[in-house]
């Protein structure tokens, strides 16, 4: 496991230095652009840098909240869902974890959910109100068990930081053009016209020089934070498969997601559709087949590699079935496919068993009202009465007995 969270830091840190020379490449461009000599380069790189740092100190700071406040996921109690929160238990044991990771809930019907946080010592995972409706038990400690392993793995904080310098750069790059197309660089044009004809023609070459960088770098970030997301997503569908010694419960709970028919997820956003374990933008199709600009590889090939673990659940058998299926070269790095022996186990006889017991409160409607902090309060005449939040009074009236009943303190 060691090896692998090194190989995996050493390819994640190689991105970032490419992301970094890249933010740091538009910024001189740019103030290149401005200037017209070297040194508003070089300023162009001090602005750049300082739009970085100032961006990964508020993200490192409180980042994660950020980014769950911007999801609308909201902390829920171990009453809401009792199941999930066992199944984070039993992950966060079989991953070793040192701390238990926050729970929240996203109150969307799109089965989805993602990790967040700077370290495994303060992180978090959000779910998605559909995504609980939908699974069972295997498939739902699948799920999790995914993201669990990206939180081992170190992905939440490397992720965080890629995403950090894509924001610096883009935020750059539409500064820049927006202050060229709307004419905040008129007083650069008179400059340009009023030099020397060969000086004045040199800085309108630069320019048009910086506002191509400027289009382009943004698509270059975008491929290495898409590419860094890829590959992180396989080897933590391999460590699911190793936490849970079930490879089919995730392969199953990933098809159920690819096939769901609810509306796109509400709150995903570019910068942040990358974190959640499948594609949250319904406009890409979830089956095809993976390339440079998709966030996530092709769920239908992630499913197979899952499928195809006949052997166990190591990260050599992972890797077994990764190249088996893809033909491709191992994305597993070498150093983690040590010898292992990781015996796959059969479906569990609780889930069927619990789906059938929580079937009433695992219906999505409910559990959104639990999300939303809805009391449901059982009259003796059976019938379950749901009531808001905002509701002030004491007592409520059971509108099919008239009983009158008194609500528990809130």
């Amino acid at each position: 496991m060691w090896e692998l969270i090194r190989a995996n830091k050493r390819n994640s840190i190689l991105l970032m230095v490419l992301m970094a020379a890249v933010l740091l490449l538009l910024g001189f461009i740019i103030g290149l652009g401005f200037s017209g000599d070297p040194a508003g380069g070089f300023f162009g790189i001090i602005v750049a840098a300082a739009v970085w740092l100032v961006l990964a100190v508020v993200s490192l700071s409180s980042g994660d909240q950020i980014l769950l406040a911007a999801s609308k996921a909201r902390p829920v109690t171990h009453d809401v869902h009792p199941q999930l929160f066992n199944i984070v238990e039993e992950m966060k044991i079989a991953a070793g974890l040192p701390a238990m990771p926050k729970i929240y809930i996203i109150n969307d019907p799109a089965p989805n959910a993602f990790a967040t946080g700077r370290s495994p010592e303060s992180a978090s995972v959000a779910v998605t109100a559909g995504l609980l409706s939908r699974l069972n038990r295997d498939e739902l400690q699948g799920v999790v068990a995914h993201e669990i392993s990206h939180i081992l793995h170190r992905d939440i904080l490397y992720v965080t930081l890629a995403g950090i310098m894509l924001g610096a750069i883009v935020l750059l790059s539409q500064v820049f053009l927006r202050g060229t197309f709307y004419g905040s660089m008129t007083g650069s044009r008179r400059r340009y016209s009023s030099g020397g004809r060969g000086g004045g023609q040199a800085q309108l070459v630069i320019l048009v020089i910086a506002l191509v960088v400027a289009i382009l770098a943004p698509i270059m970030a975008y491929l290495l934070y898409f590419a860094l997301s890829r590959r992180r997503e396989y080897l933590a569908d391999a460590g699911a498969a190793r936490l849970t010694r079930y490879p089919e419960g995730l392969a199953s709970a990933l098809e159920k997601i690819a096939n769901d028919p609810s509306p796109q997820l509400a709150a995903a956003n570019q910068v942040t559709a990358p974190m959640y374990i499948v594609n949250p933008f319904k406009k890409k199709r979830q089956m095809q087949l993976s390339n440079l600009s998709s966030t996530h590889p092709s769920i239908s090939e992630r499913i197979r590699i899952l499928r195809s673990m006949a052997q166990g659940a190591s990260f050599k058998d992972y890797s077994d079935a990764y190249t088996g299926v893809t033909r491709h070269k191992t994305i597993v790095p070498l150093s983690a496919q040590r010898k292992e022996d990781v015996p796959l186990r059969g479906p569990s006889a609780e889930a069927a068993k619990e789906e059938r017991l929580e079937k009433q409160f695992r219906q999505l409607g409910d559990l959104m009202r639990k999300v939303e902090g809805f009391l449901f309060l059982t009259c003796v005449c059976g019938l379950r009465l749901k009531i808001p939040p905002n509701y002030k009074r004491d007592e409520v009236t059971c509108p099919k007995c008239r009983r009158v009943l008194t609500l528990p303190a809130r």
